[in-house]
């Protein structure tokens, strides 16, 4: 191969050879009124162009991503003009909707039971979900340089998968606990006493922070030396590691199997415990018994539909390489509709959550009055 013969495509800066005494090679490129820029080949020796470990390369050859490049909406644009007070308001929603649930389930003593303390947990949850993602997304709308710091993505993408997957564990055991509730209605103030319960908060909450440090880890060890441009609008896992430069095969069989854990095992646990929900309900004599019964897991159950669905088209996949523009749709699903749906779906269908919050806005106007 004729190294001094590398010519560049019409239109594109012309690559001339440069020395290089290591294994690989460097390139030059010069643009009319900038400075030299290197490029830098590490895959092949001028003696057999053979694949070379990355182990074996000089680290000190190798040029590092600093920064990442956040396109999100941009193939939009001037209609990302229109997504910004979209986006706005429904973040604005979501910061209500579940500060509002959780501050009902704390002054309303009838709610303090394990049921609303684990969709005050959720809420908790959901409200720093969306905070990690959505007010970087809304000044990306507004920016025209959308630049992350490699750090400050390595950290959003930790809490980011930290609360979704605590998010994912919390609806596991709410399904739990619809079936000790609806199941063994005798036995259920032993099975979900409060220890029990703020154990089961705690180890969702540990379990999913662990998992989102094996899976960020197993991103940012990679080498990233090529592209820096993101196809999506916040560190996700697939576009991220979509530009490393090694071999990535066994990081993404071990986050793919992590994400298997993650989303398949709860599912299974909730459709099993639904299915002995639903044959005990079946039992129930009366009909407004039945859809008493009922009532109580639909709102979880839209949920559950919601997360797991979208959460399992993005990272149930063989391989993380696999991107496209429809998972920016499914993930704009579960990182806004979903902590949306949640406060909407708990309020509106549930008549205690209802009585609660009216119970609270009287109060309010009682103080306000007083005052």
């Amino acid at each position: 191969m004729d190294l001094h013969a590398i010519d560049s495509k019409p239109g594109e800066a012309a690559l001339t050879e440069k020395a290089a005494l290591v294994p690989g090679f460097e390139m030059e490129c010069r643009e009319p009124g900038t400075a030299n820029h290197r490029i830098i080949y590490p895959f092949f020796s001028y003696s057999s162009l053979q694949i070379i470990p990355w182990e074996q390369f000089p680290s000190e050859n190798l040029t590092t991503v600093n920064e990442f490049l956040l396109l999100g909406f941009s193939s939009l644009q001037e209609k990302q003009l229109v997504l910004f007070p979209i986006f706005l308001c429904l973040y604005l929603v979501i910061l209500c909707g579940n500060i509002t649930i959780v501050t009902v389930i704390c002054l309303e003593h009838s709610l303090h039971i394990p049921m609303y303390f684990f969709l005050g947990v959720l809420s908790v949850s959901e409200t720093c979900y969306t905070f990690v993602v959505l007010p970087k997304m809304l000044i990306n709308l507004f920016s025209v340089l959308r630049t992350i710091s490699f750090t400050s993505c390595a950290i959003q993408m930790f809490f980011f998968l930290g609360f979704g997957v605590t998010n994912c564990l919390l609806l596991g055991v709410m399904g739990y606990d619809r079936y000790a509730a609806i199941c063994h209605p005798l036995r259920y103030p032993i099975l979900m006493n409060w220890r029990v319960c703020r154990l089961l908060a705690a180890s969702c909450g540990v379990s999913g922070f662990l998992i989102s440090l094996i899976g960020t880890t197993l991103v940012f060890i990679l080498p990233f030396c090529n592209s820096n441009k993101v196809e999506h609008y916040f560190c996700d896992i697939s576009p991220v590691i979509h530009l490393a430069c090694g071999d990535a095969h066994i990081n993404e069989l071990i986050i793919f199997i992590c994400g298997v854990l993650v989303l398949v095992f709860p599912l299974t646990f909730i459709c099993i415990s639904y299915g002995f929900i639903i044959s005990t309900i079946l039992k129930i004599p009366s009909a407004e018994g039945k859809r008493k019964a009922f009532s109580t897991c639909a709102s979880h159950l839209t949920v559950v539909v919601v997360h797991y669905g979208c959460a399992s088209f993005v990272y149930l996949r063989p391989t993380s390489r696999i991107t496209s523009s429809k998972d920016q749709l499914v993930t704009v699903t579960y990182t806004i509709v979903t902590p949306l749906l949640n406060p909407m779906v708990y309020s509106l269908r549930n008549k205690d959550v209802q009585v609660a919050i009216r119970k609270v806005i009287s109060w309010g106007g009682f103080s306000l009055k007083t005052i």
